[in-house]
């Protein structure tokens, strides 16, 4: 985008990411139809099918209303894109500019799918170096902060679940969400879920959890600043997450129904300045960086979505290292669905989304750092249905009983449908011999029956009462 930004970031030229993905491409493909993906060879999100033609909407559901069988898939899955490479994405190990004028001693490594999207997120949120150890400016995020933080996190999470969705081959695969609203803790940190507290030590993980294992990365912000280099995605220790132990001054509790409520009722998606500090703006509010009780902003205190960040008190609680937690998976895609509630209460012009005077990164135009293929900021700002997603708890309640509880198990049926057909053929098999068995049995019954009363021209018994009497014959 050529337009203007706002006064946050006054550089021009410094950083990879200004007027992105110009540092590294100056041509990419444009994608005919509903064909998407940055070779143009999957379907755009919501569309399916070899010529990319059937739209198919997704649910989203509540991962405490999910059977146990269902929370595990998404665990092992989630597991599993943490120890498998990512086969079309590798990420950059170095500035631009150290690889060469023209690009000849590219700095690049390969990642596993999970912390592809660690590294995505701390990419975006960084800080600028603006040329020597140390030296850098830190009032700069292309994601948060301001406008894109809710479209950007929207792509994110349609990108997460893709990825996840061609690792696995399991093309229903929807990632849940945690409703935290009125919790008084906690409630998804159990070993079942998404791991316990460590009874030696509260800041790390259950060993009876697959989380307690995870390395983090990209969670030393200073030392990349101090030495200006890139995270380069190398592990730095274990998963941390203390829920509860945390600056209760910042954050005296989460977030409420009544905020919510709030919150979704503000008609204005920005004010202002476009920033942290504007009053009475929903993406300001939902954010955490105004009240959700009066709308004004709050400086030295974390509301809504940042106070769930600021109440895990461990990875989750520093921005660019956050989303090593897989937490931040539930909640991120429940507050896109409050997102989703605001847009389908004010159904808000496009010109509601500012087209000018964002911090860097969040104009409309703007393309979001560091997707490919590229997305515009102003293109995201519309309802989920348009993506092919839905939210379990905002479907009428006819649609929601068919999704929470009859569709899981039509697809749990879909998916050992080949073998129930094996089995009833194998049954047939057996039923088939077992009747033939019977059938050679009586007939050989019959055959002695026969020449055992060869030659009698006269029963054996005469009585009167032989008619009242029964007959006694040995069936199969």
């Amino acid at each position: 985008s050529d337009e203007p930004n706002g006064p946050q970031y006054p550089h021009i030229g410094l950083d990879d990411r200004e007027r992105w993905p110009l540092a590294f491409y100056n041509r990419t493909c444009r994608c005919a139809g509903n064909y998407g993906g940055f070779n143009c060879g999957e379907c755009r999100f919501g569309y399916w099918g070899s010529n990319c033609a059937e739209y198919k909407e997704s649910v989203r559901r509540n991962i405490m209303t999910m059977s146990t069988a269902e929370q595990q898939k998404f665990i092992s899955y989630l597991n599993l894109a943490k120890n498998t490479i990512n086969r079309d994405y590798v990420i950059s190990t170095t500035t631009r500019a150290e690889m060469g004028e023209n690009g000849e001693n590219p700095r690049f490594s390969d990642i596993n799918t999970y912390d592809l999207f660690v590294w995505m997120h701390y990419y975006v949120s960084r800080d600028a170096f603006l040329g020597g150890p140390g030296n850098v400016w830190r009032d700069i995020d292309f994601a948060h902060e301001s406008a894109a933080f809710l479209p950007w996190h929207r792509i994110f999470l349609l990108h997460w679940e893709n990825e996840i969705r061609k690792l696995t081959g399991d093309f229903n695969f929807t990632i849940p969400y945690w409703d935290w609203r009125d919790a008084q803790s906690c409630e998804v940190c159990t070993d079942a879920l998404m791991g316990g507290r460590n009874s030696l030590n509260p800041n790390l993980i259950s060993p009876a959890s697959v989380f307690s294992s995870w390395k983090v990365i990209c969670t030393q912000p200073e030392e990349y600043n101090n030495r200006e280099v890139l995270c380069n995605a190398t592990g730095e220790g274990p998963l941390l997450r203390n829920p509860g132990n945390h600056d209760p001054n910042r954050v005296p509790r989460l977030p409420t129904t009544a905020d919510v409520d709030f919150t979704v009722g503000l008609p204005e998606y920005e004010t202002g300045s476009i920033d942290r500090f504007t009053n009475m703006s929903f993406r300001n509010v939902l954010e955490g960086f105004a009240s959700p009780e009066t709308g004004l902003a709050v400086p030295g205190k974390s509301t809504m979505h940042n106070s769930l960040h600021v109440f895990m008190n461990g990875s989750m609680s520093s921005v660019q290292g956050s989303a090593n937690d897989p937490i931040f998976l539930l909640h991120h895609v429940f507050i896109d669905s409050i997102f989703e509630r605001w847009l389908r209460t004010h159904q808000p012009l496009r010109t509601s989304y500012p087209r000018t005077n964002a911090p860097i990164g969040h104009n409309d135009g703007y393309y979001m750092v560091p997707f490919l293929p590229l997305y515009r900021n102003g293109d995201y700002f519309l309802s989920n249905k348009v993506l092919g997603y839905e939210y379990a708890y905002l479907l009428d309640p006819g649609q929601r009983f068919v999704q929470e509880f009859l569709t899981p198990y039509l697809q749990q049926a879909q998916e050992i449908w080949q073998w129930l057909l094996v089995a009833g053929m194998v049954g047939a098999v057996v039923a088939s011999v077992i009747a033939a068995l019977i059938v050679v049995a009586r007939r050989r019954w019959r055959r002695r029956k026969r020449m055992s009363s060869f030659g009698e021209q006269q029963p054996l018994l005469q009585s009167s009462s032989e008619e009242g009497s029964s007959s006694y014959q040995t069936t199969l």
